[in-house]
């Protein structure tokens, strides 16, 4: 059996001070919605009971799948990589950006820079990379381009899209239990301005494709939607925010989620176990076979 936990989102806290050149910019607005309401809802101590939690589990594997930090500050960086490293080594920890990592033009490419080991695949290719650990093979992409202000939408930039489809197939072919981590869902439905915006593209490579799984973030939410995929329908599943504050606004108080996949090839069974803020504390909040 392979246990892979996966957490989303912990915009870390608290925000360091940015240098005032740098809220000459879409930063700008986002420094004042901090103030206002999100250093109250993401909070370093509840945070940590996740990681706790997490780490208590004894998973296989972590997956993050993005907005690690809030406003792409040049000092906000180094922090994410020692977050990262506090889960593990980059061998058991496999991260991708959201949106918020990078939230303006200026800091394009930082968070591959500086949580390199932890964003590439096995022969250390970039998005889309493949990390196999076992049976199971992550496939990472990436959504994060900056956007105008009061925007959040992502979409899969460079040449993500063309090569997808291939990597699938390949890893179809091979058995593999594959494991698609995005950080905006490609989902129907979305808010415009926090939508992905090739998701319906996104949607026909996994319908011609298929894949076991696809695991995203950014709604801070948990969520269940079923893609359809060549042979049967496909989970999608989204996560709470790892470090949310229960009762500070609309969204669900911190949580993650674990798979137990075992079998193998034609046999595969996979169960989500949610843990989540309960009481004072993290427990398990749900159990679901999603495969087998």
């Amino acid at each position: 059996m392979f246990t892979l936990a996966h957490l989303s989102d912990p915009h870390l806290a608290p925000l360091p001070r940015p240098h005032p050149l740098e809220l000459l910019s879409k930063r700008g607005l986002g420094y004042i919605n901090w103030l206002r309401k999100r250093r109250l809802i993401h909070r370093a101590d509840i945070l940590d009971a996740v990681v706790a939690d997490v780490k208590s589990q004894a998973p296989d594997h972590i997956a993050v799948t993005g907005d690690l930090i809030n406003l792409s500050l040049s000092n906000e960086f180094a922090p994410a990589r020692k977050f990262l490293e506090r889960l593990g080594p980059a061998s058991a920890v496999t991260g991708i950006p959201g949106n918020h990592d990078t939230y303006v033009r200026s800091a394009i490419g930082f968070a591959q820079c500086d949580w390199d080991d932890y964003m590439r695949g096995d022969e250390r290719e970039t998005f889309p990379f493949v990390r196999r650990r076992g049976h199971v093979a992550l496939i990472g992409l990436s959504t994060s381009l900056p956007t105008l202000p009061l925007a959040a939408t992502g979409r899969l930039h460079g040449d993500q899209l063309a090569r997808l489809g291939d990597v699938l197939a390949g890893l179809g072919r091979e058995g593999a239990f594959r494991v698609v981590l995005i950080h905006h869902p490609p989902t129907e439905g979305a808010n415009r301005f926090r939508r992905l915006t090739d998701a319906a593209a996104v949607r026909e490579v996994l319908r011609k494709h298929g894949a076991e799984l696809v695991l995203h973030g950014h709604h801070h939410e948990s969520s269940l939607v079923w893609l359809a995929g060549p042979w049967s329908a496909i989970p999608c599943i989204g996560v709470p925010s790892a470090s949310g504050a229960p009762g500070r606004s609309h969204d669900e108080p911190a949580g993650y989620n674990l798979y137990r996949i075992e079998g193998g090839p034609g046999s595969w069974r996979c169960t989500l176990i949610a843990r989540g803020w309960h009481g004072d504390g993290i427990a398990e909040v749900g159990r679901q076979v999603l495969i087998g």
